[in-house]
């Protein structure tokens, strides 16, 4: 069970395999109480017809939701709650290492998941796992439920090459077919429906070929949305902040770097090609690398690029976040 499988999405009134009828009733409650609180996530697809939908959960009544990190969010995103409203959603904030964003959308006194600075879970505890597993629940529909247990409670080290994910530490792995196109960013809940993990992005040894179901501890997250949703995190670009002169600041060109076409609104900031013996070609960078932070300001759009780096010296170094495949990596630009 805890290789990947093709499951089937159950909804609300069977909880795997299970009628309600013949389930504990303390299930039936946690999955309602959950799916009010499980939001699906629309976005952009990715290359060779990956899936343009993920999962998410609210974590505050004006509409703060966690998601998984991925390339759903290279456009702003669409986020329908339980009853069936939709939203456009903004991008407060994420952090790479832990594949983590937070969204906001315009919305208050919504249903919503506290979370705890301590796990309540440990090993065989049940769990049921709610997602927009397979993109099922596309409206008003309710989310998918799945019912199992914790398997074991370890720590995921992607650095001897094992796992493609820039994510290292807690992870619970779970007795149940959980991390299939759909499920990222979904909610792992106990019986009395607590947050106690986000579900985890498809995931596979690179050595064995097997694929694991598992969800990142709520406690581990915590700290990190706080900060996220409080601005201490990241910053985003301000418009009104003061420009360089053009001559002074830094930019694309001044660092070496073409990046790919800017076709759309909020075309991400992928790096196309690096000028030889240039700022970016002595740091390292590579086409195809995509710009997320610079300075410790998050960069959403080629736009914002080109925003931060007005605002940097060019005379200064400039610190970069990539992400490099699935590797999230630190890179310094310095002149000669």
């Amino acid at each position: 069970m805890i290789g990947r499988m093709m499951g089937v999405a159950l909804m609300v009134h069977v909880v795997w395999g299970i009628p309600c009828s013949s389930a504990e009733p303390s299930l039936d409650r946690a999955a309602q109480q959950a799916q009010q609180r499980v939001v699906k996530v629309y976005g952009a697809g990715g290359i060779a017809g990956l899936e343009a939908y993920q999962s998410g959960f609210l974590v505050s009544p004006e509409g703060h939701v966690v998601t998984a990190w991925s390339y759903v969010l290279d456009v702003e995103p669409t986020v329908v709650i339980d009853d069936g409203r939709r939203f456009d959603a903004k991008i407060v904030g994420f952090e790479p290492s832990l594949e983590l964003a937070v969204l906001k959308i315009d919305a208050s006194g919504l249903p919503f998941f506290r979370i705890e600075q301590q796990s309540t879970v440990d090993w065989g505890d049940a769990v049921l796992a709610v997602s927009n597993l397979f993109g099922i629940a596309a409206g008003r529909e309710s989310a998918s439920v799945m019912q199992g247990c914790v398997a074991a409670k370890t720590t995921l080290d992607a650095r001897r090459g094992t796992f493609k994910t820039p994510y290292r530490g807690p992870v619970l792995i779970l007795d149940l077919i959980a991390n299939n196109p759909g499920a990222a960013g979904g909610a792992l809940v106990d019986v009395d429906g607590n947050l106690v993990g986000m579900l985890g992005k498809e995931l596979r040894d690179a050595t064995t070929g097997v694929w694991i179901n598992y969800a990142l501890p709520a406690s581990a997250l915590r700290k990190t949305i706080g900060d996220i949703i409080a601005g201490r995190l990241t910053q985003s670009v301000d418009d009104g902040e003061p420009k360089l002169p053009r001559d002074q600041a830094h930019s694309l060109a001044s660092l070496g770097l073409v990046m790919v076409p800017d076709v759309l609104e909020s075309t991400p900031a992928y790096v196309d090609e690096v000028v030889p013996d240039s700022w970016a070609a002595r740091g390292a960078l590579r086409p195809d690398d995509l710009v997320l932070l610079v300075n410790g300001r998050r960069i959403d759009s080629q736009r914002s690029l080109r925003e931060v780096l007005r605002t940097i010296d060019r005379r200064d170094g400039v610190a970069l976040t990539i992400q490099r495949d699935s590797e999230i990596l630190p890179i310094q630009l310095r002149g000669n």
